[in-house]
Order: structure tokens, then C-alpha cells, then sequence
């Protein structure tokens, strides 16, 4: 017999012995938990900052424990990079969504740039990268994430090129991995200046627009450096 933490209605009591259906229950019970943690940490970081939200204010906000965080992350900082890898996931799928809508090459473009930037999820991201550099030990959270933007990214940029008939201004996994290393880039500089995201998303397109154009039959197209394409 073991006790796992349950919410606040108390410990849940777990029997080795019990039929495999109450075992899903009970992990499913414990990722219920998780997810709950995740999304009261993520409010209150991006509102108040990884030192102005306390594990006691984060377990408040979920109606959980405080010693149900340290069960699951262990620490408050892993916490906050946990949330902040999932929540620029959740982000980069709402703006590949959002972008899906769009007619044109331009529209797609400046769908994706305006729904990464406009949100806070990327600046949240860019802290908890930052906050590895004194954090080793949670760097993997951040590499698995940046290899999953990367994947996503470039699976959803061949499927819209394929579906459209578009013609990439490069290699479909050059332009994908260009537009993270962009948009983090922007937000890096805007946290440090202080800038609005309106501003964010005027700079990334203009730092990205040079690097194709549509074309009148609807294809994407290189933009020549010295002037428009031909």
C-alpha cells in the first residue's frame, strides 16, 4: 500500500493488489493533478514572475497542496519551466491553426508572426530559457521543447506548401527552424527594451518578409536582395 496526493480532499490510498482499471484511474487522477499545477503556475508566473509567485500562491490557485508541487516538480523553478515549455507548445499550435486560415502567402505569414508574438507564451518561454543558464539540470526540458517546436514547425510548414502548391524560398526545415530563431530573437530584444508587442510583430515581419514573396499564380517565391524577384 502507498499514498499518492490527491487534491484537497485528501491522499489518495493506492493498493498494488487492486484491478488494473483502478491503477489508470489513479495515474490519470495524478496527470488531472498535474495539468491543474500547470495551469495555476502559469498565470501567476507570467502575472507576477518566478519570484513574486509562491508555491503556496500557485497550490491556492489549483485548490491543491503545497507539497503536491514538490511532489510532482520537486522545485518552484522546475515548475516554471515545465509550464513555460508547455504553454509556447500549446502557443505554436493555436498560431499553426490560426495560419491555416489564411489565403495567401502573406496572410499565412503574418497570421503566424502576429498569433506568436501577440501572446505572452513565447516571453514566458524566453525567461525560462534564461533561467537554465543558472539551472542546468532543467536545460533538457528546454532542448526537448525546442526540437519539438522545430518538428512542428516544419511538418506543418511542408503540409501548407504541399496543400497549396507554394514554391519555399528554401530547404521547408531551413525557413521552419528561421522563423523560431527569429521570433525568439525579437522577443529577447523587445523584453530588454520594453517593447509592445505591436512592435514585436512589425519588426519580425519586417526581418522575415525579405525572404520570399507570392508570386500572381499563388506561389511562394524568392525575393532577390537587391530588389523584387523575377
Amino acid at each position: 500500500m502507498r499514498l499518492e496526493p490527491g487534491m484537497k480532499g485528501g491522499p489518495r490510498l493506492v493498493n498494488p493488489s487492486d484491478p488494473k482499471h483502478a491503477i489508470r484511474a489513479t495515474r490519470a487522477a495524478g496527470r488531472q493533478t498535474r495539468s491543474l499545477l500547470l495551469d495555476a503556475a502559469s498565470g501567476l508566473f507570467k502575472r507576477r514572475g518566478l519570484a513574486g509567485a509562491s508555491i503556496a500562491d500557485i497550490a491556492a490557485a489549483a485548490d491543491a497542496f503545497p507539497s503536491q508541487i514538490t511532489y510532482y516538480f520537486r522545485t518552484k523553478e522546475a515548475l516554471f519551466v515545465e509550464a513555460a515549455c508547455r504553454d509556447v507548445l500549446h502557443l505554436a499550435r493555436a498560431a499553426e491553426e490560426q495560419a491555416g486560415r489564411a489565403r495567401s502567402a502573406q496572410d499565412y505569414t503574418r497570421a503566424l508572426v502576429e498569433s506568436v508574438l501577440a501572446a505572452d507564451g513565447l516571453g514566458f518561454f524566453v525567461e525560462a530559457m534564461t533561467l537554465t543558464r543558472r539551472r542546468p539540470d532543467l536545460a533538457p526540458f528546454v532542448e526537448r521543447t525546442i526540437a519539438r517546436l522545430h518538428a512542428e514547425g516544419l511538418r506543418a510548414y511542408a503540409a501548407e506548401i504541399a496543400a497549396r502548391g507554394w514554391q519555399a524560398p528554401a530547404d521547408p526545415e531551413t525557413v521552419a527552424r528561421r522563423f523560431w530563431a527569429v521570433a525568439v530573437g525579437v522577443t529577447v530584444e523587445g523584453q530588454a527594451m520594453g517593447r509592445a508587442p505591436g512592435d514585436l510583430v512589425i519588426e519580425m515581419l519586417r526581418l522575415i518578409a525579405p525572404m520570399a514573396g507570392e508570386a500572381s499564380d499563388g506561389r511562394l517565391r524568392l525575393v532577390r536582395a537587391d530588389g523584387p524577384g523575377r
